[in-house]
């Protein structure tokens, strides 16, 4: 029985924002050392250092700094990337003059996520603003910049609108969409190139847990568990939502 559209953007929704919440909850830590890293780069002589020197001057709960903008930025963002990704697989489909069913290759569900990309940088950019504020604060009163920090996501959000105003948010916009639209073109293509590989001509739909992981292959520490937990939280929560409707 084939689920119905509307059906299958909402099971897609749900199933990106489950995602993105192991994706953050994996990969915090290090997104945190990452940003401070990235803005004070004289301050830390490596990770290891940023680890041990977080921990000493404000311990564990440091490493989730902006964890609550992280988890809106990362649920947005991937609800509406796998709901897109499923309307703009159609319009793959439609350009090459492929009937609805039809299976795409991998290069084309490439495309098709990268294009999705583009709706999603507009719910992600203003929530990673705040995010990256939240995390290098403890930096930035270190360095001077600012007398006193605003330590909640409401005090970082009101700053931005009495600066800047709305548009303050999409700062960083055209950066953002030249990093999202080839990221996620290769993210998706790695994806799905990786789910063919381990398939051995089996449904892509029938893999395991480890093959998934041995197939993203990630250069980053950080990509690895987050994208790991990302895509398995995904196909699993989705898949299970597929089986419910399906029953019906």
């Amino acid at each position: 029985m084939r689920t119905n559209p509307v059906i299958q953007a909402a099971i897609d929704l749900t199933a990106g924002a489950v995602g993105g919440t192991a994706c953050v909850v994996t990969g915090q830590p290090f997104d945190t050392a990452k940003v401070k890293m990235q803005t004070f780069p004289k301050m830390y002589h490596g990770l290891v250092d940023c680890f041990v020197k977080t921990y000493k001057q404000i311990g564990f709960r440091g490493f989730y700094k902006g964890t609550t903008p992280a988890l809106v930025a990362n649920i947005a963002e991937n609800s509406v990337l796998f709901m897109c990704y499923g309307f703009c697989q159609q319009i793959v489909r439609r350009i090459f003059g492929l009937d609805r069913k039809a299976e795409l290759s991998d290069i084309q569900n490439a495309a098709a996520g990268s294009f999705a990309s583009t709706f999603a940088t507009l719910v992600l950019c203003p929530t990673e603003l705040v995010k990256c504020r939240l995390q290098a604060m403890h930096e930035l009163k270190l360095s001077g910049k600012i007398v006193q920090g605003h330590n909640t996501v409401w005090s970082v959000v009101k700053g931005v609108l009495q600066k800047d105003g709305p548009l303050g948010f999409y700062r960083g916009l055209s950066s953002t969409l030249l990093r999202e639209i080839p990221g996620y073109f290769l993210f998706f293509g790695g994806y799905e190139l990786s789910r063919t590989f381990f398939a051995f001509g089996r449904p892509k739909e029938e893999l395991g847990v480890f093959a998934l992981y041995s197939g993203l292959k990630p250069t980053l520490i950080r990509a690895f568990p987050a994208n790991g937990a990302l895509f398995l939280a995904y196909e699993y929560s989705r898949k299970l939502m597929m089986t419910q409707f399906d029953k019906y």
